[in-house]
């Protein structure tokens, strides 16, 4: 990475730039990021859409993975999430917590918290990554 990591990140992951993701830490045993809430990222009621939310747990999720590569990797990709939707979020932000469970060779799984402004738990997603092959391997 650069000496900028969030710059870095979002250089990776040009969405996450495009939907305001904050990179907060970025360290292969910890990634933060931050989402504010914001009107055009909510479902009725007011309430952030899950697909932001997710958005979210992904980028953080991917980050740490990336984070996380084994020498020679080129990257990954994720091939399966799974989200518990817990509570709403209606204001303020949301803030994910990344931490990976296990580190392989071919696969990284993830474990990502989203908590809301009040630090209530709001989601857990699980996702694992594939570790893509660099060219030519």
């Amino acid at each position: 990475m650069t000496a900028d990591p969030a710059q870095t990140l979002h250089a990776l992951m040009p969405f996450a730039a495009t939907l305001g993701i904050e990179w907060l830490r970025s360290e292969p045993e910890e990634v933060r990021a931050r989402l504010a809430w914001a009107p055009q990222l909510c479902t009725s009621g007011g309430a952030m859409h899950g697909g932001a939310v997710m958005a979210l747990a992904d980028s953080a999720g991917g980050a740490c993975a990336y984070l996380n590569l084994p020498p020679g990797a080129a990257g990954t990709t994720t091939v399966e999430s799974k989200t518990n939707f817990l509570r709403a979020v209606r204001d303020g932000y949301i803030e994910a917590v990344a931490r990976p469970l296990h580190k392989g060779r071919t696969l990284i799984v993830v474990e990502t918290d989203i908590r809301d402004a009040q630090q209530r738990l709001a989601a857990r997603v699980t996702q694992s990554q594939l570790v893509l092959a660099a060219a030519g391997k």
